[in-house]
């Protein structure tokens, strides 16, 4: 009889034991409360309670966690009615500020993520509304946060997860998106072709400055020649009315035999002339050629000698015999 007691009483003191010991996971965290009072928050790891007098309250998630907002129509302030969810990430940083300052933490924060996302977008109009989400995200964040925090709760980030609009607004902002991407593509062929027309002014305007260029410098050249050519005319006109001057007949002989032989080239060049005479008279022309080869070598005779580099002219004789220059 005294060991079943024995018995009893050492499976009733491995029972108490066994509830004393508590084994608390990572990424969680454990209220303790002592008839029904909070007391203390165990960590993850193993602790010991007192045995009928201390109890576990709430188990509360340590980690980070993802809410799902669910979906709402919101009125913006331009009176267009959107659809609008969104995702709350959380992350409880008091463990007994979260179990016992709060009935049920997930929906709370729901519910208030809910109101303010109606608020933050019934204050915008519907181009900022889809145009920055950033900005709302941020207005709500800085709003759910502050709201949050008694509660041991950070909200890390809210995203906008999904903006509807309604679909006749979806079609008319489509046709306009499509009329604008028309006009710029107008806007856009208009800018290539007035860079065309002004790039192909420039071209023709860069010709004519070279061609202007080209003519001036080719009527510069003209005239420097034609220039010379006088020159040389009233050269040789001085040097044949000189000769006539002194009685030379055959500078006469030039000046009939070069219009002679200009006219008769005149003559066979012409287009309508079909048959060319030649005059009988063949030796007066042959004659005034001798009179230009004779007044030629004169005009050399006249001329005095170019001594050589490097002292006096010692010419040789046709039979190798040199002959001594004048005056030694």
């Amino acid at each position: 009889m005294g060991f079943i007691v024995a018995a009893v009483f050492l499976v009733l003191a491995l029972v108490v034991a066994l509830g004393a010991i508590k084994i608390v996971p990572q990424g969680q965290e454990v209220t303790i409360e002592r008839f029904g009072r909070y007391t203390r928050t165990l960590k993850p790891g193993i602790s010991f309670l007192t045995p009928f007098v201390e109890g576990i309250g709430r188990r509360i998630n340590m980690m980070e966690q993802v809410l799902d907002v669910p979906r709402q129509d919101v009125i913006t302030k331009d009176n267009v009615s959107v659809q609008v969810d969104a995702i709350v990430f959380i992350q409880v940083m008091d463990a007994s500020a979260a179990a016992y300052r709060v009935t049920n933490l997930d929906f709370a924060i729901t519910q208030l993520t809910m109101t303010n996302l109606r608020t933050v977008v019934g204050n915008m109009e519907l181009d900022e509304v889809l145009s920055q989400r950033d900005q709302i995200n941020t207005r709500l964040l800085e709003v759910i946060d502050q709201a949050t925090s008694p509660w041991g709760v950070k909200v890390a980030r809210i995203e906008i997860k999904d903006l509807q609009p309604p679909p006749d607004i979806t079609n008319a902002m489509a046709r306009q998106m499509k009329a604008e991407r028309e006009r710029r593509a107008v806007i856009t062929e208009a800018d290539g072709e007035k860079q065309a027309a002004i790039t192909v002014a420039e071209g023709q305007k860069q010709s004519a400055i070279l061609q202007a260029e080209g003519r001036r410098e080719a009527a510069f050249r003209d005239a420097e020649a034609r220039e010379r050519s006088a020159g040389a005319e009233a050269k040789a006109t001085e040097l044949v009315s000189n000769a006539i001057a002194k009685g030379d007949v055959n500078a006469i002989n030039y000046f009939i035999a070069q219009k002679y032989v200009e006219a008769f080239g005149k003559l066979a060049e012409s287009p309508q002339q079909r048959t060319v005479i030649v005059p009988a008279e063949m030796g007066s022309l042959v004659g005034s050629i001798a009179g230009i080869a004779e007044l030629v070598r004169t005009a050399q005779a006249e001329q005095p000698p170019i001594p050589p580099r490097g002292g006096s002219a010692r010419p040789a004789s046709r039979g190798g015999t040199a002959v001594p220059p004048a005056g030694s």
